[in-house]
């Protein structure tokens, strides 16, 4: 299948060209840092950021893409489900 996008340079504001499975944990740090994390089912998500700032977001709604560089997800804090990171 042609793409006729190949030739041009990813930037953080292309869409995403991978994605992946994310399991919350406490300890481990995600296979990549994401350039943007999708919530399939509602509710907060424990962050470690690229800088090393931890946060919890709450209140995210089902279906919502977040455009943060997150490089772990942790279990405990998080209630959101079905999570995607998205490269």
């Amino acid at each position: 299948m042609p793409d006729r996008f190949a030739a041009y340079a990813t930037g953080l504001e292309s869409p995403a060209r991978h994605a992946f499975a994310v399991t919350p944990d406490d300890d481990a740090d995600l296979i990549e840092t994401t350039r943007g994390v999708y919530v399939g089912g509602a509710g907060a998500l424990a962050i470690v950021m690229q800088s090393g700032a931890e946060v919890t977001l709450s209140g995210i709604a089902a279906g919502t893409i977040l455009p943060l560089r997150i490089q772990r997800i942790k279990a405990t804090g998080t209630t959101a489900t079905a999570i995607v990171g998205l490269l």
